[in-house]
């Protein structure tokens, strides 16, 4: 029987998120590459769909504005809620895993195998859907102008700018991702997942498998990235994600409820 909560909130205490998180790792470790692998595909093509909304709202507006940016963070979300309520394995989201590999609930042999071949089939559900975009001709006019424009402010970025806003924005994914879990309902979780995701894109951080979308959609759009410019990005911002994710929430989070403190 369901207990009765006095609070009328219907949801997981925090020490509880933070054991379904530490499950949730342990199964994702034990998936098989061509089960990691299409997941993956699948979370990249997600993330993708989100950046191909927001590049298209963000057509004909400012885009420093902060109003545009936010509804442009709004249909962004539209990733996330595919592959939290859909089901796929998304690199950034997957840092939290740093929890079952901390308690040896999985090995880091575990973690990093998971890690690889999440972010090689991010990176392929990414660019299949950028050229599939290029294909149907949503790149051109207007919406091609504006994801030539979002590549080229994402590579003028610096290194310490692309890893700090790397850092920041994972750590809002995450924290979505997280609260997802005290959600019991589909409508819950999508709520979770919308405000620090819309928070992101709103204040320009800056997430890995994102840019695996924008930045090959604004080169096919007509942007002059170069190949170290657009690596260089990629690597700052990855490497950001990771410390965000699995430091600045997993680890935080895995001391104050599963550390022997709280035993």
């Amino acid at each position: 029987m369901k207990a009765h909560n006095p609070t009328g909130v219907d949801a997981y205490k925090p020490a509880q998120i933070a054991e379904l998180v530490e499950t949730s790792g342990v199964a994702k470790a034990h998936l098989s590459i061509v089960q990691t692998l299409t997941l993956a595909i699948l979370a990249g093509v997600f993330i993708g769909f989100g950046g191909a909304a927001y590049t298209m709202v963000m057509t004909g507006v400012d885009p420093g504005f902060g109003p545009a940016r936010f509804l442009g963070g709004v249909v962004f979300s539209l990733g996330l809620i595919l592959v939290v309520v859909g089901g796929a394995e998304l690199f950034t989201g997957n840092a939290l895993m740093t929890i079952a590999a901390v308690d040896r609930k999985i090995s880091m042999r575990d973690l990093l195998r998971n890690w690889g071949f999440v972010y090689l089939g991010n990176l392929v559900g990414a660019v299949a859907l950028v050229l599939a975009c290029a294909a149907s001709g949503l790149l051109e006019g207007p919406m091609g102008a504006t994801a030539a424009a979002i590549a080229n402010g994402k590579i003028d970025l610096s290194p310490t700018q692309a890893f700090m806003r790397g850092i920041l924005c994972n750590a809002l994914v995450c924290l979505a991702v997280w609260l997802s879990f005290a959600a019991r309902s589909v409508v819950g979780k999508v709520m979770a997942i919308l405000w620090p995701i819309s928070t992101f894109v709103l204040l320009g951080l800056e997430h890995s498998i994102a840019n695996m979308y924008l930045l090959p959609q604004g080169a096919l759009a007509g942007a002059k990235l170069g190949w170290s410019a657009t690596i260089s990005n990629l690597f700052w911002v990855t490497v950001g994600n990771v410390v965000g994710g699995a430091g600045g929430v997993a680890l935080a989070y895995r001391l104050a409820y599963l550390g022997k403190a709280s035993d």
